[in-house]
């Protein structure tokens, strides 16, 4: 079976391609594949180092990990589902995993973990009807890494906690004026990934629909007001690159990112000063917003039961306590300030309190719903009207809702 995933949509390739019934396990040797989008040495070496390890127990079973370009990781992944080359376990992103969960692709895991053992912010998107489909390994908040030595060479200091976006323009804007270098990156926007800026509009207490998914936000005053910051800071401030210019603030280009602290593995060689601190404030306080993914056990596979075996392993609490280092866990006795810092050495006890264990408290996990796909080009189609120094901010917004009020209305 060959299923064009761009005819039928996601949710639609998924619910189809589940309808399938899985292969009989084979007798003897087993290969479980599970399909990554990292390719990051460190995080690669951890994965196989579990594998390696399950391997001692289960010499029969053996471990792929096979790694997907994260541009296109979805799409290839549904089409390989699609196309009867599925694998056996798979990451799943958050904005995915509505199409992933409610199609039926992914098999229960009913006893996976004890549902006492997870913070309650994690499950959400993982579940449904009361099963979990995909173990929310990575409930990660965004912070903003900051180059210390290049905000001393523009004059400004290390913000502190409760500093505000006024303040983070300000300082940005400094370092591009002084430095030539970039102020301000959110990494993995870069003008495509949109859903990446809620770490920013979520200061003005903005979402991109309501909360049953069925009302779209991009035209409320809360958003318009924090694209119109966001549409200043870029084109009058000058404190973040403009469309078509990139800038890589762990190679040295930048003075703050916004990101994740999986990526504090890339500051690990000490080429320059860095902090890591909290999102700005905004107009309605301190927020946060955060990233998550998920593993689960693609139905049709024909090793299921080995492979949620596995699953279980690779997320035990001794292996959950190692990912921690970049991925941090749902579980909430792995999630101190104390128990992230045995795993994450570069990274001081009151940062991973301040980022880590109170974002995850507090957070707001990024844009996701059925039909993220078509949801997501369709906002971004909208949105490249707004990266023009003359844009009119609420001309656009009102145009994205247009473009996608009536996908959110089915």
């Amino acid at each position: 079976m060959r299923i064009k995933v761009t005819a039928l949509g996601l949710a639609g390739a998924l619910a189809l391609a589940a309808c399938g019934t899985s292969a009989e396990p084979q007798d003897g040797p087993v290969s479980l594949r599970m399909t990554i989008w990292t390719g990051n040495e460190a995080h690669l070496k951890l994965f196989n180092d579990i594998a390696t390890e399950y391997k001692k127990t289960h010499p029969n079973v053996s471990v792929k990990y096979d790694t997907l370009p994260v541009e296109t990781y979805t799409t290839t992944l549904t089409t390989q589902i699609a196309g009867g080359n599925a694998p056996d376990l798979a990451w799943v992103f958050e904005s995915s995993a509505p199409d992933f969960v409610s199609s039926g692709a992914l098999a229960p895991l009913d006893n996976l973990v004890k549902p006492e053992e997870f913070a309650p912010s994690t499950t959400r998107l993982w579940q449904k009807d009361g099963t979990l489909h995909a173990y929310p390994f990575s409930t990660s908040p965004f912070g903003v890494f900051v180059n210390a030595d290049l905000l001393k060479q523009a004059g400004q200091s290390v913000p502190a906690k409760g500093w505000t976006w006024e303040e983070a323009v300000k300082i940005a804007s400094a370092v591009q004026e002084k430095t030539g270098k970039a102020g301000l990156v959110v990494r993995d926007f870069d003008y495509k990934g949109w859903d990446n800026l809620a770490s920013v509009w979520g200061g003005w207490g903005a979402e991109a629909w309501s909360e049953d998914g069925r009302a779209c936000g991009f035209n409320k005053p809360e958003m318009i007001d924090a694209m119109r910051f966001l549409h200043k800071a870029i084109f009058t401030d000058k404190a973040m690159p403009a469309p078509g210019t990139t800038a890589d603030f762990f190679a040295g280009e930048a003075g703050m990112t916004i990101t994740q602290i999986s990526r504090a593995s890339l500051l690990k060689d000490g080429a320059f000063g860095w902090d890591l601190v909290t999102l700005p404030t905004g107009p309605k306080g301190q927020y946060s917003v955060i990233g998550q993914a998920g593993v689960g056990v693609i139905k049709k596979s024909k090793n299921a039961q080995a492979a949620a075996d596995f699953l279980s392993f690779f997320t035990n609490p001794d292996n959950s306590a190692k990912l921690a280092q970049f991925f941090p866990p749902p579980r909430q006795p792995l999630l101190t300030a104390d128990s992230l810092a045995k795993s994450n050495p570069l990274l001081k006890p009151e940062q991973l309190q301040e980022v880590v264990v109170d974002g995850i408290a507090a957070g707001r996990v990024k844009p996701s719903h059925a039909g993220q796909a078509e949801l997501s080009q369709a906002v971004r189609a909208g949105l490249d009207q707004l990266w023009q120094p003359n844009a009119d901010v609420a001309t656009v917004m009102n145009g994205v809702c247009t473009a996608i009020q009536p996908m959110l209305a089915k």
